[in-house]
């Protein structure tokens, strides 16, 4: 997951640049306080949102696991899913900010990378050639795919003249995608058994959220999220550019192998249990640098928090605009992400003129 594409179409520029997006620090206290307060807001309506609306008092009782009406069943039901939603919405916005400091490339998700969908043929075909069906035989697969994926994308991207530029990285993660896509057809149309379940795992969403599943694929979020958070001020070393940052006594593959592997643990982790979900990791760290500025050491936790509230809220928005059916969060983000993608390629091609 490397690039030495530097110049104007760069994450960050070299130098004094750097400094000049800083924020000070009671500004970035105050910018949490208000993204935790959103969050718990999100929470609570994710609870008390749906197809059937929950009540104070079978909130209170749900929340302790009773189930004697519609309501308190609903609230039950509605808390995995919730958590659910909180973890893997943190995982794809960390992981996404973490890439985008490893490639120093503003295009770097996930999902556009083709990482998410590297991860997602692995598990299809685990489920078409092996017989798999739990979180846990998925989670080994999903990582495994998003790092083939990974290393073959960025070895696509690194062809040609000018090497691994943002631009190049993205067609050739976009063409990957495509082509994976096209696998997982093929694997799963001749199997009527199976394409059922393949295709609402493949959309990518949380309903079918169980402590169970998460608790499956928890260990390696905890060591991906670890990895990536520890990298953080190896990340800033990184966006001075290769020399500067070796210059500064940082070891330059060590800090971009250990950052890459957290993302990749993060992003393989997520979609194990929930299915493909894009955009979610090019969106929140180009929002979280608007608040905190480049310091990864801000920007890596916040772009978690603020994942995990826009999936969030992508579920509630799911669940309110089609009572008393559900709109998988995986249709939302895309609906959200993808003209923001549109906005971020053409931003960079201006500037790269």
């Amino acid at each position: 997951m490397t690039t030495t594409a530097t110049g104007p179409a760069t994450l960050a520029a070299p130098g004094p640049a750097l400094a000049l997006v800083r924020r000070p620090g009671r500004v970035r206290a105050l910018w949490l306080l208000a993204v935790l307060a959103v969050l718990l807001v999100l929470v609570a309506l994710s609870v008390t949102v749906g197809s059937r609306a929950v009540g104070f008092a079978d909130l209170v009782a749900g929340l302790g696991g009773s189930t004697e009406n519609l309501g308190q069943a609903a609230v039950v039901k509605r808390v995995p899913r919730t958590v659910l939603a909180l973890v893997a919405g943190a995982a794809l916005g960390l992981s996404g900010a973490v890439m985008q400091g490893v490639t120093r490339n503003p295009l770097a998700d996930p999902g556009i990378l083709g990482i998410t969908m590297g991860s997602s043929l692995a598990v299809v075909a685990g489920i078409a050639l092996l017989g798999l069906s739990s979180a846990s035989a998925y989670v080994w697969l999903a990582v495994a795919g998003a790092a083939v994926a990974a290393v073959f994308v960025q070895a696509v991207g690194s062809l040609g003249r000018g090497g691994a530029t943002p631009l190049k990285l993205a067609l050739a993660g976009v063409a990957t995608s495509a082509a994976l896509t096209s696998f997982i057809t093929a694997l799963t149309l001749p199997r009527g058994d199976i394409s059922a379940t393949v295709r609402s795992w493949q959309i990518g969403g949380v309903g079918g959220a169980s402590f169970t599943s998460l608790g499956q694929v928890l260990p390696f979020l905890l060591v991906g999220a670890a990895l990536s958070l520890l990298s953080a001020r190896g990340l800033n070393s990184l966006a001075l550019g290769d020399e500067t940052a070796a210059g500064l006594g940082e070891r330059v593959a060590v800090t971009r192998g250990v950052a890459a592997l957290g993302a990749v643990l993060l992003c393989g982790a997520a979609t194990a249990v929930t299915g493909p979900i894009g955009f979610v990791g090019l969106v929140v760290p180009h929002l979280c640098r608007l608040l905190v500025g480049v310091d990864h050491r801000w920007l890596l936790p916040f772009s978690a928090l603020t994942g995990a509230g826009l999936l969030v809220a992508a579920d509630v928005l799911g669940r309110v605009v089609a009572r008393p059916g559900e709109v998988d969060v995986a249709i939302v983000t895309a609906l959200v992400g993808a003209p923001f993608f549109i906005h971020v390629v053409r931003r960079q091609k201006v500037r790269s003129l």
